[in-house]
């Protein structure tokens, strides 16, 4: 008893799923994608066998339609099921049993299929679907819309409670846990949609500080920099995103800059990030000279305040 979203980016390649429910812990259940190969929402007095088994299916090199119909096709209660495929040229196909619970219906879009049931009305999928296509930005803050609209709308009948996000890349590396570009969850909460976006613009920090570490590595310390005041500018309140750019800035001869950084996380969390900053240098992470010498400066930046 779900609304959801499956949709492939064209720009990027990238699949996604979407999902919010009054079900507790929604993200097990719902939201299957492989990255170069496609994305599938399965729901409705779930069957979860038709995520995988719908991933292999495409893997094997049947259309989002063909896939769809062969699930259904073998399933005695797909009347009772509602799941929804995007495959990797795009293609969508989607299935809403004749014995969903209403309201219950989906609609399909340009790579994107949008599907509900159990709703309070049966303009859900559609206001999905329109804030989907209206909204310009990454798939995920697309997605993102996409449920809000819902919830607008009057979503599902008995209210709310947990909600999931999966993105994953436009080609297969091998390494799932790299193809695995955002894995959100919120398993049981009031308000799941607006924790959901809070835990979206956190992940979008975070693969911005990435960005910069992967930066710094190959040299380009400017641009690293600038990647990593993006990652502090969307999510302030991550000290850690401050506390290792600070540092990373003061490896990097920026002492000063550095330490004003960390000398806030110091005075806004204490002491544990200064022994932190200790261990670091025990295990050769941080020049010692160079530790000790930060330390100085917390010290007297934060007796100062």
């Amino acid at each position: 008893m779900t609304y959801s979203i499956v949709a492939r980016d064209k720009e990027t390649g990238e699949f996604g799923v979407a999902v919010q429910s009054h079900y507790f812990q929604v993200s097990p259940a719902v939201p299957w994608a492989l990255a170069g190969v496609g994305a599938v929402a399965t729901q409705s007095h779930v069957n979860l066998s038709y995520g995988p088994l719908g991933l292999d299916l495409l893997q094997a090199g049947y259309t989002a339609e063909q896939a769809v119909k062969a699930l259904t096709a073998g399933d005695p209660q797909a009347d009772v099921r509602q799941c929804a495929i995007v495959d990797a040229t795009g293609a969508v196909a989607a299935h809403t049993g004749s014995k969903c619970i209403p309201a219950a219906g989906h609609i399909l879009g340009d790579g994107f299929s949008c599907q509900a049931n159990l709703m309070d009305r049966n303009t859900v999928w559609a206001a999905m679907a329109d804030a989907y296509t209206a909204t310009d930005a990454p798939l995920a803050e697309r997605m993102m819309a996409a449920l809000e609209a819902a919830e607008a709308e009057g979503g599902d009948i008995r209210g709310k409670q947990s909600a999931a996000m999966l993105v994953v890349a436009s080609t297969g590396t091998g390494r799932p846990w790299d193809d695995r570009l955002i894995d959100l969850r919120v398993e049981d909460a009031p308000e799941p949609l607006p924790e959901l976006r809070r835990l979206l613009r956190i992940k979008r920090a975070y693969m911005a500080l990435s960005d910069a570490d992967r930066l710094s590595e190959s040299g380009d310390k400017i641009a690293a920099g600038a990647r990593a005041a993006e990652a502090i500018q969307i999510a302030p309140e991550m000290v850690e995103i401050r506390f290792w750019t600070g540092l990373e800035m003061a490896v990097n001869g920026d002492i000063d800059g550095g330490c004003a950084l960390m000398s806030g996380v110091v005075r806004e969390k204490g002491d544990r990030w200064v022994e932190t900053l200790r261990r670091l240098a025990m295990v050769g992470r941080v020049p010692a000279d160079l530790a000790k010498a930060i330390e100085a400066r917390l010290a007297a930046a934060v007796t100062s305040k």
